[in-house]
């Protein structure tokens, strides 16, 4: 059975000016066992997307298309089903841990509550400290009793995969995870998060705009751009072998890729204002590929083969 089965999403936010369309027509799919990558610019619609899967978007937005999460329509889901489903079907590890936590409860009571709200029974106390102890914080006695202003950033972002993990969910949705984290940290919260996977089975969406974080943790990547799923592909033909010219001018912007001192490469322009899109493809005016055809029509969502798509009337 499908994880994660989403398809022609479109999220739609009032706007001073009128409605704005934050999502339109994305497609995502995960297998048990899988991961997936979601990359793309700040405001691509990555977060947007799989908060919209949990049914996690403010009353205000208006959500279309299909969303079914270990089988069951997310859109026909009672908020009694949705209490059940999140946390224990598909947990999420949230961009900033700080704003997470409740600020006012240690944050052993709120991993406990977790446990003893999905799993009755169960030895909450002493799960809670195992997790902790698990995600390799060095003290777990001490984070059990500690507020979240009391930790660091890294040691918080441990405690929130401690309590996504908790109730063994089917699906983990990382959005994210390894923002404004040291590199050494970081290394250190990737590799937690794909042992834990692995030991668990469980399914593993991964939002980033860091290509290397992608590189590194998941087996297929989707690549948004303006609410539009530009490019799939799995992981390494996607770095191999791009398709999008925006996929490809992703790739050109990491620094480092050859030695000596070199300019870094950028993608000319800025990602583009969801309340006024462009015409037609919603990256024409950022690509160099462009021509009448690109300005005019918004390019499908077409196969190159059964594991890639691309929209892209000129792919590479």
């Amino acid at each position: 059975m499908t994880l994660l089965d989403i398809s022609d999403l479109r999220v739609t936010f009032p706007g001073a000016s009128g409605p704005v369309q934050a999502v339109r027509g994305v497609r995502l799919s995960l297998a048990p066992g899988e991961s997936l990558g979601v990359v793309g610019e700040s405001g691509s619609g990555k977060s947007v997307s799989c908060m919209a899967a949990l049914r996690l978007l403010p009353a205000t937005a208006k959500v279309e298309g299909r969303l079914s999460l270990c089988g069951i329509d997310m859109a026909r889901a009672s908020k009694s089903d949705l209490a059940q489903i999140r946390g224990r079907a598909a947990a999420m590890i949230f961009q900033d841990p700080m704003s997470a936590f409740d600020p006012v409860f240690p944050i052993g009571a709120q991993i406990v509550e977790t446990i003893r709200a999905h799993r009755p029974g169960a030895p909450a106390r002493a799960e809670a400290r195992a997790l902790l102890a698990r995600v390799e914080i060095r003290d777990p006695d001490a984070a059990m009793q500690a507020y979240p202003h009391q930790l660091s950033g890294g040691m918080l972002q441990r405690a929130m995969i401690a309590m996504a993990l908790s109730c063994q969910p089917r699906l983990l949705i990382a959005d994210e995870p390894t923002t404004a984290l040291d590199v050494t940290v970081q290394a250190q919260i990737l590799q937690l998060i794909k042992d834990m996977q692995a030991e668990a089975g469980m399914g593993l969406v991964m939002i980033t705009h860091d290509l290397g974080v992608i590189a590194e943790t998941v087996d297929r990547v989707t690549v948004l751009y303006g609410g539009h799923v530009m490019e799939e592909a799995p992981t390494a033909d996607l770095f191999d072998h791009p398709a999008h010219p925006y996929t490809r001018a992703l790739l050109d912007s990491i620094p480092g890729q050859s030695p000596g001192r070199q300019r870094l490469s950028e993608i000319p322009g800025s990602s583009p204002d969801p309340a006024k899109l462009p015409q037609g493809c919603p990256f024409h005016p950022r690509c160099a590929r462009a021509h009448d055809r690109c300005r005019a029509e918004a390019p499908p969502l077409t196969a190159l083969s059964p594991t890639r798509a691309t929209a892209c009337w000129s792919p590479l």
